[in-house]
């Protein structure tokens, strides 16, 4: 039987309906806090039950309007640390300003360490992300850190399909991990698009590694963001022989134009998570959506209860 002695769950308002469907999984109801804004546009917080000695769990996508939610998550996390939590963890479906990772140029910051330090500085004692944009990122952590993955979500929503005579395809260089562990589930071969990105949000495709001929093709990346890279490497795979194309993700940001580049695309379906909140205009047909809400749900319980969540992604 699971204790939920000592455990709260709050939602910041990036995707309370993705935090609603966690505390049902657990078993609570959400905590109760007000978030607003003062008339200057500064973001109001109010904690409105104790959680003196609890072990706290704030549910936050850092995505659009990703300024205002980083901002909401860490007045979230100072509130509940000065109201004498016993820990606050942050739980973020999508961790954005994620792919600046790195300096590739002269000069470059480095986001994605820099959204480290602020959740940190602001007084978190875990983060719990899903399918970072780069795992490396972890190391910019000093305090735990607890990495999920819809691999295996993903993997059963295909299973479930019967394709048959698939392969998984990585649309860069950079996701042929990514694409392996999907393959590694469904067993079946890989492939991948080799393309080269002439500037950001850019990509110009060349050619696929691997033999797609006949098959249907099961392309795989942490995020789809303006479908770009997507809706390119969908149609190369066509022309290469692939009997049909199927795109998958993590996380839907669906920028700009993509919702359009994806309806007149050659892709036959698009799976995603609801990691993201995506607004009506952005709910289509073409897009499938499965909830993480059980996986984060079971992981938030491990973590309180001190048991492993490594077995919940496990190659089977």
């Amino acid at each position: 039987m699971r204790s939920n002695n000592k455990l709260k769950v709050f939602s910041g308002s990036s995707n309370q309906p993705l935090a609603e469907q966690i505390a049902q999984y657990i078993g609570l109801s959400l905590g109760k806090a007000q978030l607003g804004r003062f008339s200057d546009g500064e973001t109001s917080i109010g904690i409105q039950e104790s959680v003196r000695g609890q072990d706290v769990f704030i549910i936050q996508s850092l995505s659009a309007p990703i300024n205002e939610n980083i901002i909401e998550l860490l007045i979230l996390i100072d509130a509940l640390k000065r109201a004498s939590s016993r820990s606050v963890n942050a739980v973020i479906p999508y961790y954005g300003y994620a792919r600046q990772d790195r300096k590739t140029r002269a000069r470059d910051p480095i986001t994605a360490k820099l959204i480290a330090d602020l959740l940190t500085a602001a007084g978190a004692n875990r983060v719990v992300a899903m399918d970072l944009h780069a795992g490396q990122i972890q190391g910019f952590f000093n305090i735990p850190f607890d990495h999920l993955t819809s691999i295996p979500l993903l993997a059963n929503y295909f299973r479930d399909q019967q394709v048959s005579a698939g392969v998984v395809v990585s649309p860069d260089l950079g996701g042929v991990t990514r694409a392996r562990h999907l393959a590694d589930f469904l067993d079946m071969p890989i492939a991948i698009v080799d393309k080269r990105r002439k500037a950001p949000n850019e990509a110009e495709v060349y050619s696929i590694i691997g033999d797609v001929k006949g098959k249907t093709a099961i392309m795989v990346d942490d995020m789809i963001d303006t479908a770009e890279t997507i809706v390119l490497g969908a149609k190369t795979l066509l022309e290469e022989g692939a009997h049909e194309v199927y795109a998958c993700c993590t996380h839907p940001v669906l920028s700009g134009s993509s919702v359009e580049k994806l309806k007149d695309s050659v892709i036959k379906e698009v799976v995603a998570t609801n990691t993201i909140q995506l607004p009506p205009e952005k709910t289509i047909n073409l897009i499938k959506t499965l909830s993480v809400a059980d996986l984060m749900g079971e992981a938030i319980i491990r973590i309180h209860e001190e048991r492993s969540i490594s077995e919940l992604f496990e190659t089977k």
